[in-house]
């Protein structure tokens, strides 16, 4: 279903946002094995995170008639014990949800670990008897997935949280993450001048005090931080959640030509 995600959104931004029963259908069968009918396609992508809705006619891609402003976010930070999924695992996940500027929730738990390299305990400070009696891989993750809904996945540098995420939680047979991401470090590097873009070097310029440095729920923090101080840096074209993702991922020319309203 995986494949689904990216060619499902580039029709719906082709259409509005829109697009009817149909076409829906005939791309679940065209980019899926999936041998489900299109509704519950449908309800399995909404249970992965994809941001749609159903209406009278077909679907809605909710980022596109939601307001950037108005938009739930989750502000996502793991710590691993290795930087590969395939032979690594979370040991910390911190997490806010975030909606109108104000933080309406909060996930904060260590995951049991049964090995713990010495650099990922000074890097840390985790120490192996901290994860004794933690919530297991499989139940922090239902935790987490449970927790983000549809909301816009953030991470700074969201490509290695999402991935890593995303592939503990097909191994575990609870699907690929669907939800829309945004990286703090792309937003950031629109919005804000820093001679440096990694989460302290950013921290530094926009003097945000970072707490726990390699500590899940402090990074989070601090990358939500970022991103709010990036929106006031917002150019008057970015109205939705779509026009915000579009714009964190733009080219200079692409900025340019948004700029004077070709």
């Amino acid at each position: 279903m995986q494949g689904l995600f990216e060619p499902l959104t580039a029709t719906f931004r082709k259409n509005r946002g829109f697009i009817d029963y149909q076409t829906f259908f005939s791309m679940a069968r065209k980019y899926t094995t999936l041998s489900e009918d299109g509704s519950t396609i449908a309800l399995l992508l909404q249970a992965s995170g994809y941001p749609i809705e159903e209406t009278v006619n077909g679907y809605y891609y909710k980022p596109m008639h939601t307001s950037y402003k108005e938009q739930e976010y989750v502000v996502v930070d793991i710590e691993t014990n290795g930087s590969k999924p395939g032979t690594s695992q979370v040991i910390e996940i911190g997490a806010v949800k975030v909606k109108n500027g104000e933080i309406i929730d909060r996930l904060e738990t260590l995951v049991f670990c049964a090995y713990l390299p010495q650099n990922i305990i000074e890097l840390t400070g985790i120490e192996p008897k901290d994860l004794i009696g933690a919530p297991s891989r499989k139940e922090a993750l239902m935790m987490l997935r449970n927790f983000m809904q549809d909301a816009v996945f953030v991470a700074h540098n969201v490509g290695f949280d999402y991935t890593f995420l995303s592939a503990s939680l097909k191994r575990f047979g609870l699907g690929c993450i669907g939800n829309v991401r945004l990286c703090t470090i792309d937003l950031a590097k629109r919005t804000i001048k820093s001679p440096k873009y990694g989460l302290a070097g950013l921290c530094e310029t926009l003097n945000i005090d970072i707490g726990n440095h390699h500590r899940a729920y402090s990074d989070a923090i601090a990358s939500l931080k970022i991103m709010q101080e990036s929106f006031k840096h917002l150019p008057n074209y970015v109205v939705t959640t779509d026009d915000l993702i579009r714009f964190s991922q733009s080219s200079k020319k692409e900025r340019k030509a948004k700029k004077e309203g070709k």
